[in-house]
């Protein structure tokens, strides 16, 4: 049983956490004020989708492999740096259209959930930052380590569901008020291609 204290004191990091300008954060931002509200709720519950599987990962051993293994590192890395790539491409090339007719719902909300949990597991930082981050809150006296950390995980992803869910909702309103402009539609556009493109180089840049 992890205690009140310890579970508190966790929940407030990882609510700090998912404020913190991240590339999750930066790309449920981007998508909200894109495609609306819809959007953004899909997109963060692809990517909390995505924690589901790297605290499974944790929980059970297997992101060992990708802090040891230099080259599991880096083939998951280039996958996601060539998926970012590929998203920045379809930003740049987006058509101009009504923002303020269109809703996350047109564009594919399936599209964007599997979006965002493409863009969390192709992210090896993720899973080493559980690696890290979360047995930091574990004690082997409370009984089993795997419990503990499935519970931190799933503590974790509420967070994120309820930082990145209200960043998204206010986000959205952007789409509201500025949607009627085919000027800031392309602006939008070009923000949106320059973030993945620059994610993509992060990532590339990333070392274990």
């Amino acid at each position: 049983m992890i205690p009140v204290d310890v579970l508190t004191t966790f929940f407030a990091a990882s609510v700090l956490l998912g404020l913190a300008p991240g590339p999750d954060n930066i790309f449920v931002l981007t998508q909200s004020a894109m495609s609306g509200r819809l959007a953004g709720l899909m997109v963060t519950m692809g990517l909390c989708t995505g924690l589901l599987f790297h605290t499974a990962a944790v929980a059970f051993g297997v992101a060992v492999i990708f802090q040891t293994s230099v080259v599991a590192f880096t083939v998951l890395k280039l996958a996601g740096a060539c998926y970012l790539g590929y998203l920045a491409w379809q930003a740049f090339r987006a058509p101009v259209s009504n923002l303020s007719q269109a809703d996350g719902a047109t564009r594919g909300p399936w599209r964007l959930y599997a979006r965002g949990i493409i863009m969390n597991l192709t992210n090896p930082k993720v899973a080493i930052f559980f690696l890290a981050f979360l047995p930091q809150f574990a004690d082997p006296q409370r009984g089993s380590l795997t419990v503990q950390l499935i519970g931190f995980g799933a503590t974790f992803i509420l967070a994120t569901v309820l930082v990145f869910g209200a960043i998204a909702l206010l986000a959205g309103a952007l789409k509201t008020r500025l949607g009627r402009s085919q000027c800031i539609q392309r602006v939008l556009n070009r923000i949106a291609g320059t973030v993945f493109a620059a994610l993509a180089v992060t990532l590339l840049a990333a070392e274990r």
